[in-house]
């Protein structure tokens, strides 16, 4: 099983649509079975397509491209977390070419407001993968020193909201270092989760930010806050970071982690 998550920064890009050419291109390439984005937005002001999705929507714009590099079996689904950038709708999608049993969208801020920039919310795709059930959550969280929506209130609703009598795998931007030890990611470990870059077989050094970008303003340093997490110890075969200009072009202020799970797992 192949799996992929990455924040895109959409349409705040140079050269936006070549980069999203890449990143279909990529994925008919890899045929990833299910594909967890971040920062997903459209125009609040677009013409809707099909409700919640508006024409220019980012994610329907890459499967558009996938459909017509012929990877006709790939579908999406997305919801808004919050505005961004005054005009756009920012929020998550998951795609994947597998039957979906349920989609569902789980608040994980205090705030519902969709007009405020902190409000966060986790997207619950559960997948029938080679006659088995997974549950794939993306996830694009606060900060762990947030004083409004810490990222620890954050981390609690997204796990209340896990079955964990399935298999289950958290895909995303946390904005928690894996490097700082008693925050985000330690309160995550502690609590069950397993990185599959630890876990990994195989694996390049991990860094999936380097230097200063959207809401690491100040980081003049290489970091790991995108993450996929599992609640199964074992069969992870390989990780990757991808779009970071060695493994792929860069197309986002963020790199891309790609994971190859052990399909027996």
């Amino acid at each position: 099983m192949k799996l992929l998550t990455i924040n895109c920064h959409s349409w705040q890009e140079d050269n936006q649509m070549e980069k999203i050419q890449t990143l279909a291109n990529t994925i008919h390439e890899n045929q990833y079975d299910v594909i967890a984005l971040q920062e997903v937005s459209q125009k609040e002001d677009a013409p809707i397509m099909h409700k919640p999705i508006k024409e220019g929507n980012y994610a329907a714009v890459v499967v558009e491209k996938l459909h017509e590099l012929g990877s006709k079996q790939y579908q999406f689904f997305w919801d808004c977390a919050h505005m961004a950038f005054d005009v756009y709708e920012e929020g998550i999608a998951i795609i994947t070419k597998h039957p979906i049993e349920q989609i569902k969208t789980h608040v994980l801020t205090k705030s519902n407001d969709v007009r405020f920039w902190k409000t966060r919310i986790g997207l619950q795709a559960d997948i029938l993968i080679q006659d088995k059930f997974y549950s794939f959550f993306s996830c694009h969280l606060g900060w762990w020193h947030d004083e409004e929506e810490p990222a620890k209130y954050q981390m609690d609703q997204l796990m209340h909201a896990v079955n964990k009598d399935h298999h289950v795998f958290l895909m995303g931007d946390f904005n928690n270092e894996a490097q700082k030890r008693a925050e985000g990611y330690d309160y995550l470990t502690s609590n069950g989760w397993h990185d599959t870059y630890t876990l990994a077989e195989e694996k390049d050094e991990g860094t999936t930010v380097s230097g200063n970008i959207a809401g690491w303003e100040t980081n003049k340093s290489d970091k790991r806050i995108d993450f996929i997490f599992t609640n199964c110890e074992n069969g992870v075969r390989l990780s990757n970071v991808i779009f970071n200009g060695r493994n792929k072009a860069i197309i986002s202020d963020h790199y891309g982690v790609e994971v190859i799970i052990d399909s027996k797992s």
